[in-house]
């Protein structure tokens, strides 16, 4: 099913001097203006396009690139307000709107907030709300797994760490003590799934995956290299320390230079870990 605010691949059916058109299936012929990129279109060409409606709400598709999609979440930038709402900038010739009662508080231009659009059913058009709590789903089943790869949104601070909502749709804590990294306010970010409780509720991590040990490898192996092969830390050192000096945890740091000795890059002396050969690990 073709519904607005989504991606879709679809077939160009007739070009016109003011753009292409695309067979939409239940949304009939959808014209692609050539500003949004017709020019260069046959019939016959396949396109992914973004669908939304235009000022006279009709349907339309662009190549531009929108901040965010139905039923996503994003930090977008006000950049106008009147008597209907505020507007947002989400990367498209037509400003997103947010109801004044969608607003979690008023909105003011220049400033971002974490909204999530939706579709408004009374009139079908693609709008915006910063009520985030109604958005995402607190005690429904998830279906995720430890380890699962995440997409994430930082979305508040608590006593414990950051709360985070995961694929658009779903709670998870990231703990303070495990976060190595500044974190922001509606700022996007890959993690994992850490701990499912009993009651359903999500820990999360942003350490795991090859990516992350990737990472941590390069951080050692640079510093290493900066300071002459050595660094005064081992697998026994205090873990605010090696926090401080690499930005990762005890276990991770542990796990890290374990994988560098076996690979017979390092070596680990009571005083620190040495570099023996100045070669990146072979993958």
């Amino acid at each position: 099913m073709i519904t607005i605010g989504q991606h879709h691949t679809l077939r160009v059916t007739k070009i016109t001097p003011f753009g292409a058109f695309f067979d939409a299936d239940d949304l009939g012929e959808v014209l692609m203006p050539n500003k949004h990129g017709a020019k260069g279109l046959a019939v016959g060409d396949t396109q992914a396009v973004f669908i939304y409606l235009d000022s006279d709400d009709r349907p339309i598709c662009t190549l531009q690139k929108p901040k965010i999609r139905v039923g996503e979440f994003a930090l977008l930038r006000v950049i106008d307000s009147n008597s209907v709402g505020a507007f947002l900038d989400w990367g498209l010739d037509k400003d997103l709107l947010v109801p004044f009662a969608e607003q979690h508080r008023p909105m003011e231009v220049g400033r971002s907030y974490l909204v999530r659009a939706y579709i408004d059913h009374t009139d079908g058009r693609i709008v915006a709300s910063s009520k985030v709590d109604k958005f995402v789903e607190e005690d429904k089943p998830h279906g995720y797994s430890v380890k699962q790869a995440v997409n994430l949104i930082v979305a508040n601070t608590t006593d414990l760490g950051f709360k985070a909502i995961i694929n658009h749709h779903h709670w998870g804590v990231l703990y303070k003590e495990e976060v190595f990294q500044r974190l922001s306010f509606g700022q996007a970010i890959k993690g994992y799934i850490k701990f499912i409780r009993p009651d359903g509720k999500i820990d999360l991590t942003l350490q795991g995956g090859q990516e992350t040990r990737d990472k941590y490898t390069h951080i050692i192996l640079n510093y290493l290299k900066r300071h002459n092969g050595y660094a005064p830390v081992h697998d026994k050192s205090d873990p605010e320390q090696i926090s401080l000096m690499f930005k990762m945890s005890k276990k991770a740091f542990k796990k890290t230079i374990g994988g560098l000795y076996k690979q017979k890059i390092i070596r680990i002396e009571n005083d620190g870990i040495y570099l023996l050969d100045r070669t990146e690990p072979k993958a």
